[in-house]
């Protein structure tokens, strides 16, 4: 008897084959513009030095971006993915990162003031030397999934645990 493959199977064959979904180039190059992407592809996008405010990145897959030394005050982040994003010296001021995953992301020396954090998920972000005194929404449980240093800046009696 010759054996078969279920319909599942072969589903679950055909998914672990397929490459990851790459990013996409059109929209990379429309933000790098200044132009709004909610809900975009922006995977490993390189938007380093962008000086774009008030974006809409809403739902956006940022995951393993480059926002190094970017100015994207007033930036819409809400719910998007921004695993592992490098924004090192970024300046996001009064951005929104309310629920988005910033999970392993380094925003050592970003300055964050009067960003809203709620709900976002900060487990093994990097804020060292960071300015986040203005910024809302941080809870002392969700910081002590974090890290810093003695130069991170929070609000009120907050503290975060040293990298």
């Amino acid at each position: 008897m010759k054996p078969t493959l279920t319909a599942a199977a072969v589903a679950a064959l055909v998914a672990i084959a397929l490459p990851a979904v790459a990013q996409n180039a059109g929209q990379i190059a429309r933000v790098r513009g200044g132009a709004s992407c909610a809900g975009c592809n922006l995977f490993q996008a390189g938007l380093s030095g962008l000086e774009a405010s008030g974006l809409n990145l809403s739902g956006a897959r940022l995951r393993q971006a480059d926002l190094s030394v970017s100015v994207m005050n007033r930036t819409r982040f809400a719910n998007a993915d921004l695993r592992d994003v490098e924004a090192y010296g970024g300046v996001f001021s009064s951005s929104n990162f309310s629920g988005a995953n910033l999970t392993n992301a380094s925003f050592v020396g970003a300055y964050l003031d009067g960003a809203a954090f709620g709900g976002a998920t900060l487990v093994g972000a990097n804020f060292s030397g960071a300015s986040m005194q203005r910024a809302t929404g941080l809870t002392q449980a969700r910081l002590n999934q974090a890290c810093g240093d003695e130069a991170t800046r929070l609000p009120g009696n907050l503290s975060i645990p040293r990298c």
